[in-house]
């Protein structure tokens, strides 16, 4: 919220008058930008236009489905013959020119309505927006070089009638530059909307807050980006477009003066509005940062905790030996027992198999590698001595 107590005004020539304006109680209003983007987005869906589709849309034909047993879908199907069209699917949203699914109705809750006190809350909350510099600038508008923000000029500016002069009051107060951004930003726009009386598109330049219509928007009317709203009817689709708080606002004299009498101060109840005052801020101070430096807060926290404690892994105690030696020192003797026990069993295996199948078992050092050879067989007799043998017997 903008706390200054007084606000410079400036001449059409950019030089500050001397004279001072009272900051309007309605700056430092609470800004609440929720309730600003809500409350844009019902006031949008009030401009809305009901639209459909015909109700006859898909309808228009005599379609009747050919029930079962046919071995096609039981979509209704156009009836007849002698034409492509007949056969063919109707009146089902998959079908080729048939309706579509749920169609539209003009019926539908096309506006919404939105509380007063919840309205002036939003519009109360953007005007204050657009006395701080930093949301200004977040906006994205060219204000490095502007005098003041608020900018509040003398009520002859009301009376200007030419562009030309209004052109030179902008380029006097450093405000050009938004100028050339906003014409920079002039496109075509995507969609069909190109076909709909409104091709081009461009973005937001500043808004000029008028008490009284002398010349003033005939003066401004044609410059690009420049929006006029009189001070009476100040609209939050202005004030904030997009629903996003921050707009460039140029103040006449007589239109900042006539703030405190159309929103009211806490000590005073608006003029214009029956019963109604600005909302309370929630909190007296908003610097979150000296607060919590503040005594009374840190006098109320505990000292900081500086000791690190790393998350330590988890391990399985069963898959890794050296967690499992941690909870049972003696398994790794068992272990050690356990593999000196199986490897005596595997060889008294190996010695019992070797027995049965009549092989020799030779140490393993021994033979220098893990084969065991097969026992000595007797060599088998030669053929001649096989022959002597056979004649041997034979005479017998």
């Amino acid at each position: 919220m903008a706390c200054r107590p007084l606000v410079s005004v400036y001449s059409e020539k950019g030089e500050a008058t001397g004279t001072s304006v009272k900051m309007p109680a309605v700056f430092q209003a609470p800004i609440r930008p929720d309730i600003v983007g809500s409350v844009h987005m019902d006031m949008m869906k009030n401009g809305r236009q009901p639209y459909a589709v015909s109700a006859k849309a898909g309808h228009q034909t005599s379609a009747e489905s050919w029930g079962t047993g046919r071995a096609v879908a039981r979509i209704p199907r156009v009836s007849g013959g002698g034409t492509n069209r007949s056969g063919q699917g109707a009146f089902g949203n998959m079908c080729r020119h048939g309706r579509m699914f749920a169609p539209t109705k003009t019926w539908r809750r096309w506006h919404r309505r939105i509380n007063v006190n919840q309205r002036r809350y939003a519009i109360c909350s953007a005007i204050a927006a657009t006395g701080i510099p930093a949301l200004v600038m977040a906006k994205g508008h060219c204000i490095e070089e502007v005098p003041e923000i608020p900018l509040v000029l003398t009520d002859k500016v009301q009376t200007l009638t030419k562009t030309k002069e209004a052109v030179g009051v902008l380029r006097k107060l450093k405000l050009w530059r938004e100028i050339e951004k906003v014409k920079s930003t002039r496109r075509f726009r995507a969609g069909k909307g190109k076909m709909r009386n409104r091709r081009r598109i461009q973005r937001r330049g500043p808004v000029v807050i008028y008490n009284q219509d002398n010349g003033i928007c005939r003066a401004f009317r044609n410059i690009p980006g420049v929006t006029l709203i009189n001070v009476d009817r100040l609209n939050l689709l202005k004030i904030a477009p997009g629903g996003h708080v921050g707009r460039l606002c140029i103040w006449t004299e007589s239109a900042f003066k006539k703030l405190d009498s159309i929103y009211g101060t806490w000590k005073k109840a608006s003029e214009q509005k029956t019963d109604y005052n600005l909302p309370m801020p929630k909190m007296t101070n908003c610097d979150l940062s000296r607060l919590l430096r503040s005594d009374e807060i840190q006098k109320a926290l505990r000292p900081p905790k500086k000791q690190v404690t790393r998350r330590v892994l988890k391990r399985n105690p069963l898959k890794n030996l050296s967690v499992l030696a941690k909870l049972n020192p003696y398994a790794v003797v068992e272990k050690k027992l356990a593999k000196l026990v199986e490897k005596q069993q595997k060889k008294k295996r190996q010695e019992l198999q070797d027995a049965k199948r009549g092989l020799a078992t030779v140490d393993a050092a021994a033979s220098g590698g893990k084969s065991r050879p097969r026992k000595p067989v007797t060599k088998a007799p030669p053929a001649k001595e096989k022959k002597e043998k056979k004649e041997k017997k034979e005479k017998k």
